[in-house]
């Protein structure tokens, strides 16, 4: 199985059970608490080494497993659906796709809400005035409420580069000179 296979593997897997703790989360009106208890668990994984060898080392057992994910979920004060859905996986030994379990289910609750996520890189950090002008625009773009994850790149020199969802806009001043070294080298 090639690594393209196996990420598409486990995309398809967190998908699934993803997309049946939403539909039971949407039917109980308790979406605020999903998004709230998703950002924990993504801070979760991203905060903890332990954690993440937990869900990906196969010298932990199912049984193991489902112990140490239930302590995590009572800990977090996970809901039942997310513990149980948690113990599933672990039974199931698909805990390995738990980044991207929390990575769909933040994608399935921002399309619920009518929210998008730009992509922002700047040659320096944006001001909040910047920040909610750039939102504003956005948002009358794309017609939907727009969440900024901005980090700075220096290397571009002056300028941005916004990516909201499949468009991409790079105003950056890095990719002009570029553009006009190709230009310059078509001349000459």
């Amino acid at each position: 199985m090639t690594v393209a296979n196996s990420v598409s593997m486990s995309h398809s897997i967190a998908g699934r059970y993803a997309q049946a703790v939403f539909d039971i989360v949407m039917a109980e009106g308790q979406i605020d608490s999903l998004a709230r208890e998703t950002e924990s668990l993504a801070a979760a994984l991203a905060d903890s080494a332990d954690l993440r060898a937990l869900i990906s080392s196969p010298k932990y057992s199912r049984a193991e497993q489902a112990t140490a994910i239930a302590a995590i979920a009572s800990k977090m004060g996970l809901s039942p659906v997310m513990a149980n859905t948690l113990q599933l996986m672990a039974k199931n030994r698909r805990l390995f796709v738990l980044p991207q379990l929390a990575e769909r289910l933040a994608a399935l609750i921002a399309d619920a809400r009518g929210e998008v996520t730009a992509e922002v890189t700047s040659a320096v950090a944006l001001s909040d005035e910047q920040q909610e002008r750039l939102k504003a625009t956005l948002a009358e773009k794309s017609g939907k409420t727009v969440k900024l994850n901005t980090r700075v790149d220096e290397t571009l020199i002056g300028g941005m580069i916004v990516k909201l969802g499949s468009q991409m806009i790079d105003s950056s001043v890095r990719s002009k000179l570029a553009s006009l070294q190709n230009v310059m080298k078509e001349v000459g």
